[in-house]
Parts: C-alpha cells; structure tokens; sequence
C-alpha cells in the first residue's frame, strides 16, 4: 500500500482485484503502473515524483469502489489519467500566481479565476512540449528552492543567466498575450454566469 495513505486495506485489496483476479498478476501490474508514475513524474522535472505517485495511488484508492463497476479498459491508462491532473494541479498553481501578478487581475469572484484558470491551461497547452516544460519547470518551488532550481536548469541547458531569464521572460510574455486574448473571448461567459 503506498507510503501515508489513509484509506484502508479492503479498499487496497479491492485495486488489486481490479487490477487482475490472480494476485500474484495483480501485484505485478501494481509495481509496474507505481515505477511508470514515477517515472512519468520524474521525466516531467518533478523533484517528488514518488510523493505524487502516492498521491495519484490514494486518489484511486479513494475511487475504487465507482471506478471497479464502471471503468472499462486499461487500469493502468486511469491511473495515467490521474497522474496528469495530478500533475497539472501541481504544476500551474506557482504559474498562475506568478502570471496573474504580472497580469494585475486580481478578483475575488469565482466564475472569474475559474475562467483564469480554464485561459491559462488552454495557453500552456498551445505552447511547444519543450516551451511548455521550461515554463513549468522555472515556476517550481518556493524561495530559496525556487532559486537553486532555476540555477540548476540554467547550468543543464549551458546558457547564461541572461539569456536564461530572456528564455523565461519570453515564453511567459507570451503566455500572458495568450490569456489576455482568452479572457477577452470569454469575458461574456463571466458577465453570463453572474447573471444566472
């Protein structure tokens, strides 16, 4: 069971039927979706890969009963599925922050920062694999982490550190462009949603 979890044996017991009726199978499969989230968090730049990998774990856990009665297909593909949520969660919350500073849109209302949020997924989606991964990598962490992993990337890519915070100021100028256009788009879908 993974490291922390607070849900319980049965429900442990009830993934590795799902994910094979012999349990010696089923305990394989476990291992290997466990390495490959690692894995998977690992190849994004997650410095808590195995943290998140648990974190995925206990989210299916949590679902075990629902996901056993209705989830057709690969096991292995639903726990991929969470990871990248997971993933997501983890990853555009320092971007936004940061972006919605830089921005100056400040709200209180809901249906606004959901809008946010929806805007700046759908921007970090249009940006390159490599684009995209430099941003979210150069946002991770806090205070001094924040900054020894931003010397870390800058001296993996063999670039100045000027041309290191040109390569960042870049690609969040243009994510920023990106967000405007879509709240400019969607600006309406707000002023509907307040009014319903």
């Amino acid at each position: 069971m993974p490291k922390g979890t607070t849900l319980n044996q049965s429900n442990f017991s009830k993934l590795l039927e799902w994910l094979d009726k012999d349990i010696d199978s089923a305990g394989k499969k476990y291992e290997m979706i466990r390495l490959r989230l690692i894995t998977i968090f690992s190849a994004r730049g997650c410095r808590a890969a195995e943290e998140l990998t648990d974190e995925t774990i206990d989210r299916v856990l949590g679902q075990i009963e629902l996901i056993k009665g209705n989830y057709e297909g690969n096991p292995a593909l639903y726990f991929y599925g969470v990871a990248k949520n997971i993933f997501l969660e983890n990853t555009r919350k320092p971007v936004f922050s940061d972006l919605k500073d830089n921005i100056g849109h400040n709200s209180a209302n809901t249906d606004e920062l959901e809008l946010n949020d929806r805007c700046l997924e759908k921007c970090l989606q249009k940006l390159d694999s490599g684009k995209r991964e430099f941003i979210l990598n150069y946002y991770e962490d806090e205070k001094q982490a924040k900054i020894d992993h931003r010397r870390m990337m800058q001296k993996g890519l063999g670039i100045s550190p000027e041309n290191f915070r040109l390569r960042a100021f870049r690609i969040r100028n243009k994510l920023q462009k990106c967000v405007f256009r879509c709240l400019e788009e969607n600006s309406g879908e707000t002023f509907q949603a307040k009014n319903t």
